[in-house]
């Protein structure tokens, strides 16, 4: 075969998956069907080649392939991704959701950095796109995350479909939390009253001063509401992240508070 024209060049064109088989392999034969199958199904997203590898030893050498069923997916010329032994189908479907890559993944990319950055219109552009792509779940994730402290209610409905063994329901269930602790209406004993200041100052986007009134909570009663001030803490953890300037100085005197 020319792989060069059947695959390097064509992935120019559109991303090519490359199965490298051979006629003996049992996986091979099982895997076969489903990614053909695949390919048939999405033939406008991308192409599928078949190297069969007793045929071809010199591209299989040129690509170090030491077992089969082996596959690749390559695009602009480069291989991109690679997965070894026989998937099952939705496996492979999530795969090549993951990899495949689209101009939508694209403009979410720069919608979140500009989130990230607080660039103005940010948070109006990724309602927007949410509104353009529902099932987008990261872009549901992150506009929630945006706008927890504003419209609890709606942020937890834009996940409210994220359960548990997805990928992204930690992020999640931070959005809930969160969400629980923004719609606080009552503020009977001395947790509830620091945990209903926090509310009032994420609101007006004072962050540093939420955290502390949620650590006082925390040394008060953690386990206040099935925990909340300890959940709070940490989903603020979360969406700020390992290197934000918060973190890095109240996440030790959390963990103080809570032991």
């Amino acid at each position: 075969m020319d792989f060069q024209k059947e695959v390097i060049d064509q992935s120019y064109h559109k991303p090519v998956v490359v199965d490298f088989w051979a006629p003996w392999c049992g996986p091979c034969r099982v895997l076969g069907p489903v990614i053909e199958q695949l390919a048939a199904e999405q033939t406008n997203a991308w192409s599928l080649v078949k190297v069969n590898t007793e045929e071809e030893e010199e591209i299989a050498a040129q690509f170090r392939i030491m077992s089969i069923p082996h596959v690749k997916m390559f695009f602009q010329g480069e291989p991109v991704a690679e997965f070894t032994g026989s998937l099952p189908r939705r496996a492979i479907e999530s795969w090549l959701e993951e990899h495949l890559p689209n101009e939508q993944k694209g403009r979410l990319s720069d919608l979140i950095d500009a989130l990230h950055e607080q660039e103005p219109g940010a948070v109006e552009e990724l309602e927007a796109f949410v509104k353009e792509a529902p099932d987008v779940k990261e872009a549901r994730l992150a506009l929630a995350q945006a706008l927890v402290y504003i419209k609890p209610t709606y942020a937890k409905g834009l996940v409210a479909d994220i359960d548990l063994g997805d990928p992204m329901y930690d992020a999640a269930e931070d959005v809930r939390t969160l969400g629980q602790l923004m719609e606080m209406e009552t503020a009977e004993g001395p947790a509830a009253e620091a945990l209903k200041q926090a509310a009032d100052l994420l609101r007006k986007g004072e962050e540093e001063p939420a955290i502390q009134e949620i650590i006082r909570a925390v040394t008060v009663d953690k386990s206040y509401e099935n925990g909340l001030p300890r959940r709070a803490a940490i989903a603020l953890f979360h969406i700020w992240g390992v290197q934000h300037p918060l973190t890095a100085q109240y996440r030790r005197r959390f963990d103080m508070a809570l032991y």
